[in-house]
């Protein structure tokens, strides 16, 4: 089942911000930034605990990716078994897919604020991939096609708002993006060093390895 709780918790547990509730995480209201230590009544004593074995930080990082991408277990486990079967690296392949994914693409795009955002818009019929209406979060698109906003959805206020925010960062070079128009195109499969998620990729892989 995908999490449906506080998105705040889940960037407390993993220690760090996994910038799941969008412009909130670059504000001092960030609960990770007022309590840096795990939710919970014995949160604080975390970081006093024994040292944590190999197999809990492959989880935990199994755990953080997951996250940050707003999969459920059964559809991240999906994607690493689908990419596993790809030439080069594993960890490489599994967040290029996860990078691919239609709601991931929508808010690099800067279309929504989060990937929670992005997958409301995309359910509700206001995002297209090559002109045609897309109502499919977990949509792989492929290098070439074109997303957009849908004509009669580029008045919401939250979108603009978006867009406005995000032309304030660095923009991805494999993603290119017309905010006159409100669409976008991935210009190529993104690599891993053009991928701006602080992962261990590879703990993932060793651990459904076993």
């Amino acid at each position: 089942m995908r999490y449906t709780g506080p998105s705040c918790r889940q960037c407390r547990r993993e220690g760090t911000k996994l910038f799941l509730k969008g412009t909130k995480c670059f504000t001092e209201k960030c609960p990770v930034e007022r309590r840096p230590y795990a939710p919970g009544q014995h949160g604080q004593n975390t970081a006093r605990r024994r040292k944590t074995s190999e197999y809990a930080k492959q989880l935990r990082e199994k755990q953080k990716i997951k996250r940050i991408y707003g999969l459920s277990e059964k559809q991240f486990r999906n994607t690493f078994e689908r990419v596993t079967t790809l030439p080069g690296i594993t960890g490489h392949n599994l967040l290029a897919a996860l990078e691919s994914r239609l709601d991931n693409m929508v808010y690099r795009m800067g279309f929504a604020a989060s990937r929670k955002a992005a997958r409301q818009l995309i359910r509700h019929g206001h995002v297209e991939v090559n002109a045609r209406s897309v109502d499919i979060p977990s949509y792989l698109v492929k290098p070439g096609q074109e997303i957009r906003v849908r004509q009669k959805s580029r008045e919401i206020t939250f979108i603009q708002a978006s867009m406005d925010q995000a032309s304030r960062g660095a923009p991805l070079t494999w993603l290119a993006v017309d905010r006159d128009t409100f669409s976008g195109r991935m210009l190529e499969r993104p690599q891993r060093a053009n991928i701006p998620i602080a992962a261990q990729e590879q703990l993932v892989v060793e651990l459904y390895s076993k």
